[in-house]
């Protein structure tokens, strides 16, 4: 699972950010033509090369600052190609974000209005240097995975020509088992009133995972997506969790979405007894998957199959991954 941006200083978001000062965001709509062209430009770019696997593209536009991150790049466009597969490059939308007037690094919040203001859009970024960057969001129309990316620009005013440089990429999927973030929220919906709330946060965690390509961005969309999941009732966590099995106590770390075999599947992680031995390791984590669905049965009917992933001594190790039908 990707947690932060590949590229533009790694740092840009996973944190929780306050208000910068002397920022401000532009939306597509109200961007003067010439920027608006430049930017849709460099994005069609970027995301024609993302589909084509073009990457000496990518890294000819690379901003210089991190080409030391190619490499990250590179295996992010790698891992995302499947997902984009089949597809045509969309823009869909466009943001310039003005930090210009910053005189240091600092955490900051874009709030992108429409002209009337109406719609607000929230980008948080964190420990981002004085420039201007742009974020540029697409969809791979047409890929059965749905695949949308993420792109960052940054103004590059030291080169020969100062232009637009890439500053960092995101490919995400964006339909699961033939389902968009949409279809997810609603059954998330339907689930949250008949009595299946573990599957209705993992379904509302599902719609936000495949509505949007990158993290740090909220809509009021979103925001209404989080207000809903936070009125569910016995809901997961807090974790750690002690799970009884019998004479055995399991301890359960974390439970979470998992798209990595391009199915609705739920990741668990749980205290192992670091047994060596693989078939033995096998059987310790079916017999977690077992006592955990025993538990939560709701989760068999509404998710695909689970990953056991086991922790020793802050080592984590995937175990294995089962259907539902298949465990226990």
């Amino acid at each position: 699972m990707r947690l932060c941006w590949t590229g533009l200083i790694a740092s840009l978001l996973c944190t929780a950010p306050v208000a910068g000062f002397a920022v401000s965001c532009t939306t597509q709509a109200e961007l003067q033509p010439q920027d608006r062209n430049a930017l849709a430009a460099i994005g069609q770019r970027m995301a024609f090369a993302i589909l084509q696997q073009d990457y000496s593209t990518l890294q000819a536009q690379l901003l210089p600052a991190i080409s030391g991150q190619w490499d990250g790049i590179h295996g992010e466009v790698e891992l995302g190609a499947p997902l984009v597969k089949g597809g045509q490059p969309q823009i869909q939308a466009i943001y310039l974000l003005d930090a210009s007037m910053q005189t240091e690094t600092a955490d900051d919040q874009f709030f992108c209005s429409n002209g009337s203001g109406s719609l607000t859009v929230t980008v948080s970024m964190h420990a981002l240097p004085p420039g201007k960057y742009a974020v540029v969001l697409a969809d791979a129309a047409g890929a059965p995975l749905g695949g949308q990316i993420g792109l960052i620009a940054v103004w590059d005013p030291t080169g020969s020509i100062p232009s637009w440089k890439l500053g960092g990429v995101s490919v995400r999927q964006g339909i699961v088992d033939g389902h968009d973030g949409v279809w997810y929220w609603t059954r998330a919906r339907t689930q949250a009133t008949t009595g299946a709330p573990w599957s209705a946060w993992y379904s509302f965690d599902m719609a936000r995972y495949l509505l949007l390509p990158v993290d740090f961005l909220s809509s009021p969309n979103m925001e209404k997506l989080n207000r809903e999941q936070s009125q569910l009732k016995d809901v997961p966590g807090p974790f750690p969790l002690s799970l009884e099995d019998g004479p055995r106590n399991w301890k359960i770390d974390s439970v979470r979405i998992d798209t990595t075999l391009r199915q609705a599947d739920l990741s668990l992680t749980y205290e192992s007894l670091g047994i060596a031995d693989p078939a033995a390791s096998r059987t310790e984590a079916i017999a977690v998957l077992t006592a955990f669905l025993k538990a939560h049965p709701e989760l068999r009917a509404n998710f695909h199959g689970m990953w056991a992933v086991a922790s020793k001594d802050g080592k984590l190790t995937p175990v294995m991954e089962l259907p539902m039908g298949q465990i226990p």
